[in-house]
């Protein structure tokens, strides 16, 4: 009697010490595969395609193609339809040797330092976190990207919407473009280019237009046009843009400060200021991606110490964006092991 209970004690001993090993070893793929998906350095030189540098190949591509140029756009890129204008560019649907692309060319000669500055940058800034770039012919200022058929991170909630997507309106996978976006910042604080700023982002809906949505589920910055350079060392700081800003979304130091004494804005009194602006709109854009799906509420309540530290009024003291990820990285896999315990348990 007393060796079948001994018996009886080691076996549920052993399941213990089976599951435990389990679950520790679907932890430690978690945070391999959280490691492999955010970077934290910085991007490599070549493209997330594995192309050399000014080589492109979108995913039903079996080579890499060099950039297009004037001649090739010319004859092998067709016009489908306008999907979208603004202010700097219009942009089309069009098609290149069957594959489906994006031609953004110059809405007005006005913009035209804007736009060659986003041109710029997207040669520069090629990599994982950027759409990518296909070709440009400066000579009548057409740039051809490839196409992302959900648009902007302004349709997210439409798309999630649909039949086809509605099992991935999940908190995990929005908490994943969460990591995309603020991952996005980190590599444009720390670039080849230098640390830029995201100054197109003056209201939510403005930043989310920045950013497209993949196939697959991930983002990509999309429009480059307004990123200037921050380098404390030489004393650079940036204003976005000559006029006065104003509203809870845009950071305090890109506010007017002398508006007690009702001085009219001076854009020479305005001083200048860094990357933090970007940091301080993190919050905002992460409740958008987050929604209200179920688990939603936990995410913000895991995420409402950082976001607090976002919303500092001196910049100095807000976090960088690595050190946003990195508390985005610990929740989604903490978040992700405690559902995978409370499985097991049931």
């Amino acid at each position: 009697m007393g060796q079948t209970s001994n018996n009886c004690i080691s076996h549920h001993i052993l399941v213990i010490v089976v599951c435990l090993a389990a679950l520790l070893l679907c932890n430690i793929i978690i945070y391999l595969h959280l490691d492999s998906m955010v970077q934290t350095g910085k991007e490599p030189v070549t493209t997330h395609v594995g192309c050399p540098p000014q080589h492109f190949k979108m995913t039903t591509m079996t080579n890499c193609n060099p950039w297009l140029q004037c001649e090739q756009i010319a004859a092998d890129v067709h016009r489908l339809k306008l999907i979208g204008q603004g202010a700097v560019k219009k942009v089309y649907l069009a098609e290149w040797k069957s594959q489906k692309v994006a031609v953004s060319e110059l809405s007005s000669g006005d913009y035209l330092e804007d736009f060659l500055h986003g041109v710029s940058m997207l040669k520069l800034l090629q990599g994982a976190r950027v759409v990518q770039l296909v070709g440009f012919c400066p000579k009548d200022n057409t740039l051809v990207t490839e196409y992302h058929p959900h648009g902007s991170l302004l349709n997210l909630d439409v798309v999630l919407s649909q039949e086809q997507h509605q099992h991935l309106n999940t908190w995990q996978s929005r908490l994943m473009l969460a990591m995309d976006y603020v991952s996005i910042l980190h590599y444009l604080h720390n670039s080849p280019a230098g640390c830029r700023v995201m100054c197109d982002s003056n209201s939510l809906e403005k930043t989310l237009s920045q950013f497209l949505l993949t196939s697959d589920f991930h983002l990509v910055v999309n429009d480059l046009d307004a990123l200037p350079e921050v380098d404390k060392s030489r004393g650079l700081f940036v204003k976005c843009g000559h006029r006065q800003l104003t509203g809870d979304f845009v950071a305090p130091e890109q506010l007017w400060p002398i508006q007690s004494d009702n001085k009219p804005f001076s854009d020479e009194l305005m001083l200048g200021y860094d990357e933090m602006t970007d940091v301080w709109k993190i919050p905002e854009v992460t409740q958008f991606l987050i929604g209200s799906v179920p688990g939603g509420d936990l995410v913000h309540f895991h995420l409402f110490q950082i976001h607090h530290k976002c919303k500092e009024v001196d910049p100095k003291l807000r976090p960088s964006a690595l050190e946003v990820l990195t508390v985005y990285k610990s929740v989604y896999s903490s978040m992700v092991r405690d559902n995978t315990g409370y499985r097991e348990m049931l």
